[in-house]
Order: C-alpha cells, then sequence, then structure tokens
C-alpha cells in the first residue's frame, strides 16, 4: 500500500472536544426548554454552522432560535474549556512521531474555523508536525463535500487516491470517500458505524493502532 499522506480531522479525532460540545448543547437546550439536544450531535458531526443550522431547523421548525443556541453553547463550551482544558486524544502524540519518522506528510482538515481550529491546536502542541491547515472557514462547501479533502491534498502536492483520511464522523467519511481518497474511521462518539462501514479502507479503535497499523503496512 502506498501512502503519500494522512489527513486528519480534529474534532473527536485529535482532540476530545465533542463530548464538551454534547455536554454544552444539553446544558443550553435544557435552559431554552429543549430537551436532549446534545443526541442531535450524532446527526451533525462533521458538519459547518450553516448545514447545522439547516438539521435544527429541519427538525424543531423555524421558530428554533438558532443563533442565541450557538451564542449559549459557545459561551459554556469555552468556560469549561478555559478551567479544564482539551484532551488530546489516546495515541495522538504517537502516531504524529511515527509519520515524522516515516517521512509521511501531514495535513488538517476540518469544519472548525481557522482561529478556532488553531488555537486548538497549538494548546496541544501538535502544529509543527503539519504541511497544511485546511479549516471550514477557507472552502464553500463544507463536509460531506469532499472540497476540504481535495483542497488539502491539492496544497500538500498528493494524488488524493495516496492519501489517508482519518475521520470520526459519518460526514467526514463520505467527504473522504467522494474525495477518492482512503477513508479511515477511528470511532469517537459513535460506535455504530454501519451506515458508512462500505466506505470504509479501514477502521480502527485508537490512534495508537492506526499507528500500529502504518508501521506495518510500511515496513512491507
Amino acid at each position: 500500500m502506498e501512502i503519500d499522506a494522512v489527513i486528519f480531522d480534529m474534532d473527536g479525532l485529535m482532540i476530545d472536544t465533542e463530548r464538551i460540545v454534547q455536554n454544552s448543547w444539553n446544558i443550553v437546550g435544557k435552559r431554552m426548554g429543549y430537551a436532549d439536544l446534545g443526541e442531535d450531535i450524532y446527526h451533525t458531526m462533521g458538519l459547518d454552522v450553516v448545514r447545522r443550522e439547516e438539521y435544527f431547523m429541519g427538525k424543531y421548525g423555524k421558530e428554533f432560535p438558532f443563533q442565541e443556541f450557538l451564542r449559549d453553547y459557545r459561551k459554556e463550551y469555552y468556560e469549561y474549556v478555559n478551567v479544564h482544558g482539551i484532551d488530546a486524544k489516546p495515541g495522538l502524540y504517537e502516531l504524529l512521531e511515527t509519520l515524522k519518522q516515516l517521512g509521511i506528510p501531514m495535513a488538517v482538515a476540518t469544519s472548525t474555523g481557522r482561529e478556532s481550529a488553531m488555537k486548538n491546536l497549538e494548546a496541544k502542541n501538535v502544529t509543527s508536525y503539519f504541511q497544511a491547515f485546511i479549516c471550514g472557514d477557507m472552502v464553500t462547501q463544507a463536509k460531506p463535500s469532499p472540497e476540504i479533502y481535495l483542497k488539502a491534498c491539492e496544497v500538500i502536492g498528493v494524488n488524493p487516491k495516496n492519501a489517508i483520511a482519518l475521520e470520526d464522523s459519518f460526514n467526514g467519511i463520505k467527504a473522504a470517500y467522494a474525495a477518492k481518497m482512503m477513508p479511515v474511521m477511528v470511532p469517537d462518539l459513535i460506535k455504530d458505524t454501519s451506515e458508512v462501514d462500505d466506505l470504509l479502507f479501514a477502521k480502527k479503535a485508537d490512534l495508537n493502532e492506526v499507528a500500529e497499523w502504518i508501521r506495518s503496512e510500511c515496513s512491507h
């Protein structure tokens, strides 16, 4: 197997943000009179703000106060993060070091806006590993469109078919598959991946397992 690059999603793949977001949605939703809004994260992971708004309006009706929800959940989220920080996902540093030692280029393709994404990645001291950062506000179409992955491959100069995409969301996997990459699922909040199993090149339990797999493939 030829591996010319590895492209990383960020939230839920590299850093453990999805659980904090989910809890923030539950807190704010309850305050607004909507129970269990945190469950909606399973349907919106990997989407940008525009598509998330479309989802919420479609489910709860035009009267859903999305902008108020957005403002309040972000406030709740950052209050938590400022006190507790964000954990790196298990195996992140081991995988980054493995790819660096193997000389495999890396990039980030995240639906999060660049300012927030860079702040999160800098806090984990991982920015030096990556050759490019393609963020949600740098593309016109969000995942599951392949645009963000195609742009990442273009910027670092690799053929998508020889690049691995590491993802934890269905929308991300669909985007990578549409880009004709090798989509690898590393489940986070979503454990039942049957919806996208046919699109996967591989599925790994965590980033340590990804590192072992790539080391093994590159030693052949």
